[in-house]
């Protein structure tokens, strides 16, 4: 599936994404609660190394990936394209990233309206299969701003259109 060290997969358990993203929330929320940088330290390396890699060097992607999502045995594998579910991890690092520069340059505020708006949007992943990060990919794709060589998949919706009326 991967041919590459670094290299984001083409197609992605959203299982998997909706767990991680419940991570993000959990994350989120304790540095909500706390209003420590450290916090945000590991959530914005996190998206970082999920957005380089996939889930190869993030702690809560191979947690997820490898112990979590094999023990849920009721729960089918529902492959979705990778490079949306990419361009979503770089949202949550430009979110999670432009926390701590905020608290680096000194507005705890915007860092917070920050994180409160990631964990908004890994809510949304987590709880109803809604990726924002997703929608916005696939405006780019309409607007022509993303080729479609980026994701052959998501350009050509005849397919999926296909499996949801099956």
């Amino acid at each position: 599936m991967r041919t590459r060290w670094f290299g984001f997969p083409e197609q992605v358990n959203e299982t998997s994404a909706r767990l991680v993203a419940a991570g993000v929330v959990l994350q989120g929320l304790v540095y909500l609660v706390v209003q420590q940088w450290w916090v945000l330290v590991p959530l914005a390396l996190g998206f970082l190394a999920r957005v380089l890699a996939g889930p190869r060097f993030s702690p809560l992607g191979r947690l997820v990936t490898q112990v979590i999502t094999p023990r849920l045995r009721n729960v089918p594998p529902k492959m979705v394209p990778g490079p949306p579910k990419r361009f979503a991890q770089a949202v949550g690092l430009v979110f999670s990233g432009g926390a701590l520069l905020a608290l680096a340059l000194g507005s705890p505020f915007a860092a917070s309206v920050l994180i409160a708006g990631l964990v908004v949007a890994a809510t949304l992943e987590s709880v109803f299969a809604f990726c924002l990060g997703c929608v916005m990919f696939a405006q780019l794709m309409r607007l022509g701003v993303l080729p479609e060589s980026v994701c052959l998949e998501c350009a050509d919706i005849s397919a999926r259109l296909a499996s949801a009326t099956s």
